[in-house]
C-alpha cells in the first residue's frame, strides 16, 4: 500500500511516499481502506519533535511509529473474528493516534470509530473527529453548562470551529469567537453570538467578562485572561507548559481557575458528533484539500498557522484546491 513515512525528525521535506506492506487485522480490529485524513497541528508536532519533551514519548532519537496521521475516513475493507459492529464495506469515520497517512490502517471494534455521518462526503467525515473530541473535553474539562458565557480564542482553527459550534448547540451557552478579519461572518455562521476581530481589539482589555475562556490554539496564558473571568470562572487551554504552571498554582490560590488537561478521544464521542452532523447541529470546516502526494505542500500550509478549519488529504488522489 502507499503511506506517508517518515524516518527523522525535521521540517515537512522528511516526509515521504512509499510502497509499504499492508497492516493485518488482530481478532478484535478492523482493516480501514482510507478514502481521507487531514494534516493537523498534532502530526506536525510529532514530525518536527517540537517541542523536545515529545521525544520521550515518540522516540529519543528517530520517530518509534513512521506514519503520521490521526484523522480517517474509509470504507471496512476486512474484519477480525471478533467484530461484530463493523462488516465489509461499511463506511466509517474516527481518530487514531497515528497511521492514518495511508491507503490502509488498522483499529479496533472499541476505538474511537463509528459509521460515517449520512450524507457527509469521506473528506468531511475525516475533517471532524479530533477537533471536535478535543473540544468535548476541553469544554467538559471547564464544566460549562447551559446559558453561561464563553469565550473562545483561536476560534477560526479546528478545535476553535468545532468549539464555537458545540458550546453553542450542544452545551448551550453564549458564545463570543474571537478570530481575524476575514473569519468573522464564517464564525457567525457557525453559531457564535458574539464575534471579536483581534486584529482590531484586545479582549482582555474592552471590559468583558466571562464563565469560561478557552485558548484553543495554546497563545494565551491565564495570567494575561484572569482579569476577563468572572468570579469563579475558568481558563481552559489546548496545550502550553506555562498553562501547566497556572493550574498548579490556581488549584490552590483564589476563586478563578486554569485547567490543562491531555485531549481523551472516546468512541462516545465520535457517535455525538455523529449524531450532532445528521442532526444538522455540527458541519466540518475545510480550507484545503490536497492529494495524499502533496502531503509536503499540506505540511507547510498547516505550519502558517493561517488555515480556517481542517486541512485534508484525499487518499484517493483528488487535485489540491
Amino acid at each position: 500500500m502507499r503511506a506517508v513515512v517518515y524516518d527523522r525528525y525535521g521540517a515537512p521535506d522528511v516526509l515521504r511516499l512509499e510502497d509499504v506492506e499492508p497492516p493485518v487485522p488482530n481478532e478484535d480490529e478492523v482493516l480501514v481502506k482510507i478514502h481521507a485524513t487531514t494534516v493537523n497541528r498534532t502530526d506536525c508536532g510529532w514530525r518536527s519533535a517540537k517541542p523536545f519533551i515529545v521525544r520521550y514519548f515518540i522516540g529519543l532519537l528517530r520517530p518509534k511509529r513512521k506514519i503520521l496521521g490521526m484523522e480517517l475516513a474509509g470504507e471496512v475493507e476486512a474484519v477480525g473474528s471478533a467484530v461484530s459492529e463493523f462488516h465489509v464495506g461499511d463506511e466509517v469515520f474516527g481518530v487514531k493516534g497515528f497511521g492514518a497517512h495511508a491507503e490502509l490502517t488498522c483499529m479496533r471494534e472499541s476505538a474511537p470509530l463509528a459509521h460515517k455521518p449520512t450524507g457527509t462526503s469521506f473528506e468531511e467525515a475525516a475533517a471532524v473527529c479530533d477537533g471536535a473530541c478535543t473540544a468535548l473535553s476541553r469544554l467538559r474539562r471547564a464544566d460549562l453548562q447551559k446559558g453561561q458565557t464563553v469565550l473562545v480564542y483561536g476560534a477560526s482553527g479546528s478545535i476553535g470551529t468545532a468549539s464555537v459550534q458545540l458550546a453553542k448547540r450542544h452545551f448551550g451557552a453564549h458564545v463570543t469567537a474571537v478570530c481575524n478579519t476575514k473569519n468573522l461572518e464564517l464564525l457567525r455562521s457557525l453559531g457564535a453570538d458574539a464575534v471579536v476581530d483581534y486584529t482590531q481589539e484586545d479582549f482582555t482589555k474592552n471590559g468583558e467578562t466571562y464563565d469560561v475562556i478557552f485558548d484553543a490554539v495554546g497563545k494565551h496564558s491565564f495570567r494575561r485572561c484572569r482579569h476577563s473571568l468572572k468570579p469563579g470562572g475558568i481558563y481552559v487551554a489546548t496545550d502550553g507548559v506555562h498553562n501547566f504552571v497556572w493550574w498548579l498554582w490556581t488549584s490552590r490560590v483564589g476563586d478563578k481557575r486554569a485547567a490543562f488537561g491531555i485531549a481523551k478521544y472516546k468512541k462516545e464521542d465520535v457517535l455525538l458528533v455523529k449524531e450532532l452532523i445528521e442532526a444538522g447541529k455540527y458541519r466540518a470546516v475545510i480550507d484545503r484539500t490536497y492529494p495524499l502526494e502533496d502531503v509536503v505542500e499540506a505540511a507547510r500550509y498547516v505550519e502558517t498557522e493561517q488555515k480556517t478549519g481542517n486541512v485534508v488529504l484525499s487518499v484517493d488522489g483528488s487535485r489540491a484546491r
